[in-house]
């Protein structure tokens, strides 16, 4: 299965940056048809996470995928899937 990664470390403390790349992966994997998307928060402080979180959670943001899982083996990461056909 074909994926797209995003690791946000470097840019963890530009906001802009953060809400910017997540808005380009996401229209990135729906152009490209891909089915999953790992986006990689790190694990710190917990702060970024929550923040990706709650972009995820975002109406807009929220009908154009279909679920999300955070990595149970990794806290510092999560998966977002997509349906076959995606639409947005």
């Amino acid at each position: 299965m074909a994926k797209l990664k995003l690791d946000l470390h470097d840019i963890y403390n530009k906001g802009y940056r953060i809400d910017e790349e997540l808005n380009r992966i996401i229209r990135e994997a729906i152009d490209k048809k891909i089915r999953m998307v790992e986006i990689i928060p790190g694990k710190g402080s917990g702060q970024l996470k929550k923040r990706v979180l709650r972009f995820l959670n975002r109406a807009d943001i929220r009908k154009l995928y279909h679920r999300y899982d955070i990595d149970n083996k990794n806290f510092g990461r999560l998966f977002v899937y997509f349906k076959k056909e995606i639409r947005g």
